[in-house]
C-alpha cells in the first residue's frame, strides 16, 4: 500500500470533521440546501486555496445566484414557446455574465459566477414561485460558507496542522500509522 504523507491524512481529518458540522448545523439555520457548499469549496480549491480571491469567488457565486433566480423566473412567467424561452434566456444570461465578469475581473470571478447559476438553475428549477425566494436565500448562505468555511477555513486548519506536525514527525517516523513522507 502507497504511503499517505501528511498532507492526505490533515486533509482527509480536516474533511472528515469540518463539512459534517456544516452538514449538522445547517438546517438549524433553516438552510435545507447545504450540500451547495461542497460545490462552491470545490470550486475555491480547484483555485488553488488562494485565500485573497475568496471574496470575488463569492461575488461571482452570489452573481451566479441572482442570474439564476432570474432566469427561472423570466422561463417560468414567459409566454413565449418554452424552448424559445430557455435558449433566449440563457443566451442572453449566459453572454451578459462573461462580458460584465470580464469588465470586473478584479472583484468578479467568472467560473464561479457560471457555476453559481447553473447550482441556482438546478435547486429552483423544480419548485414553486413562492418557495425561490427563501430558497435563493439559503444558496446564497450555502455558497458563502463553502467558500469561507470549508474552503478559506478548512484549508487554513490543514495549515496549522501540518506545520504542528512539521516539528514533531520526521521522515523516518509515522503519521496516523503510515509512514510520513
Amino acid at each position: 500500500m502507497k504511503n499517505l504523507s501528511a498532507e492526505t491524512w490533515s486533509l482527509a481529518l480536516c474533511i472528515a470533521i469540518l463539512p459534517p458540522i456544516w452538514a449538522v448545523l445547517a438546517p438549524y439555520l433553516s438552510v435545507d440546501v447545504g450540500a451547495v457548499a461542497l460545490i462552491c469549496a470545490g470550486l475555491y480549491v480547484t483555485n488553488g486555496n488562494k485565500l485573497m480571491d475568496a471574496p470575488k469567488i463569492t461575488i461571482g457565486f452570489l452573481l451566479g445566484n441572482l442570474w439564476g433566480w432570474l432566469a427561472v423566473n423570466a422561463m417560468q412567467n414567459s409566454s413565449w414557446n418554452a424552448d424559445v424561452t430557455t435558449f433566449m434566456t440563457l443566451f442572453l444570461l449566459g453572454g451578459a455574465a462573461v462580458i460584465i465578469a470580464a469588465m470586473g475581473s478584479e472583484m468578479i470571478h467568472c467560473p464561479s459566477w457560471l457555476c453559481g447559476w447553473a447550482i441556482t438553475l438546478t435547486v429552483l428549477s423544480p419548485l414553486e414561485q413562492g418557495l425561490q425566494g427563501s430558497y435563493a436565500i439559503q444558496i446564497a448562505v450555502a455558497m458563502a460558507v463553502g467558500v469561507w468555511y470549508v474552503g478559506a477555513f478548512l484549508n487554513a486548519v490543514q495549515q496549522c496542522i501540518l506545520r504542528f506536525t512539521e516539528g514533531h514527525i520526521s521522515n523516518n517516523m509515522t503519521f496516523a500509522g503510515r509512514k510520513s513522507s
